[in-house]
């Protein structure tokens, strides 16, 4: 099914290319907003250590906007599309349990409605996530890692806080062993909140409920600005999930399957560039497979040699992003110190390379 879990996504430049290049740009204007800039800020004192500007800056410099979205209107914009799209069949609540290859493509088996169903295909893609059973059923022995946080996510529509917490820009405050991004949603009618922290609760899987009272215990008086924690209050109902990774693996499939997105390769959320990363596989794999259309091996292969170097570099970046951001004492000091130094542009400079990636 599909569902809003994670109900904010940031589409960077490269990502929102992609989706503007599959004509869905004006299908998705009513709903995203493009935020003007990030803001990083200290989280006790509420100071701003680094402004970089977004918006008509971001698209002029990559060439393709900055956009925020609720996960539910991406999906919605996405499905209407494939309905309109005859060559495109979508369904839902079917379970792929295991695979055959043979000469002719793929079998994939599985269960609808309790009942056991088959379907064959030239190829076949596992975009199962970061518990993905295709990725094991291929061979791979290598388990997710607990990153020793969790991600708390909520909304709060935007009427119930200040003009500051739902002005259109993306804000990350960093604290010490936490912090917390928020930025609004849904053509600016609801602010999304993402609370990371330092956490021993490890279960797998997206939509455990959370509490609002241990957020914002977590979140004290003494360590956090009155902004983020008003935002926090406001904020319900509370979901919450164990953040985990992968180490780049060294293949991704092999004869007419292969993995896609988190299945792939599970980031943690310190670069925002999860979905972004599923959505530039996507463009790639659609360029091999019509490039060799009789042929889905080669073209499997040559669309994960493609990707692989830039996801790995991407993984390796965002649990890099996260020993930063939860820094305390004099590292943090110097952090922020660091920041200042580099102002917003610095801040994007070192970028560039994540956001002006585009299809050949």
């Amino acid at each position: 099914q599909l569902e809003a879990i994670g109900a904010g996504i940031q589409l960077s430049p490269n990502a929102s290319r992609v989706l503007i290049g599959l004509g869905l740009g004006e299908r998705l204007a009513p709903t995203i907003v493009a935020p003007q800039a990030l803001n990083v800020m200290n989280a006790r004192t509420g100071r701003v250590l680094a402004r970089a500007p977004l918006g008509d800056a971001a698209t002029e410099r990559y060439g393709a906007p900055y956009w925020v979205i609720h996960r539910g209107d991406l999906h919605t914009v996405l499905r209407e599309t494939i309905e309109a799209t005859p060559l495109v069949t979508l369904q839902l609540g079917l379970r792929a349990e295991d695979f055959a290859v043979d000469d002719n493509g793929v079998t994939v088996g599985g269960r609808k409605d309790r009942q056991p169903t088959k379907t064959h295909g030239a190829a076949l893609i596992g975009a199962d996530g970061l518990w993905s059973e295709l990725r094991g059923r291929l061979g791979h022995r290598t388990q997710p890692r607990f990153a020793h946080h969790t991600a708390w996510r909520a909304l709060v529509p935007a009427e119930a806080v200040s003009s500051a917490l739902r002005a259109p820009t993306v804000n990350l405050w960093l604290g010490r062993h936490a912090h917390l991004v928020h930025y609004p949603v849904r053509g600016g009618s609801l602010v999304n909140v993402v609370a990371i922290l330092r956490d021993r609760w490890r279960e797998p899987g997206w939509s455990a409920a959370g509490d609002r009272d241990e957020v914002l215990a977590r979140f004290s008086a003494g360590m956090w600005h009155a902004a983020p924690r008003d935002l926090i209050a406001a904020a319900g109902p509370w979901q919450k999930w164990a953040l985990y990774d992968c180490r780049p693996l060294k293949q991704w499939g092999k004869g007419p399957v292969t993995l896609l997105g988190d299945a792939a390769h599970p980031m943690l959320p310190y670069l925002a560039q999860g979905a972004a990363m599923a959505i530039e596989d996507a463009a790639v794999l659609a360029q091999c497979l019509a490039q060799t259309p009789d042929d889905a091996p080669t073209a499997l292969r040559a669309y994960e040699a493609k990707r692989q170097k830039r996801t790995a570099r991407t993984q390796r970046a965002a649990r890099r992003n996260g020993g930063i951001y939860h820094m305390g004492g004099a590292e943090a000091f110097l952090r922020g110190l660091a920041l200042v130094a580099m102002r917003g542009t610095g801040l994007l400079r070192q970028y560039n390379w994540l956001y002006r990636w585009q299809p050949d």
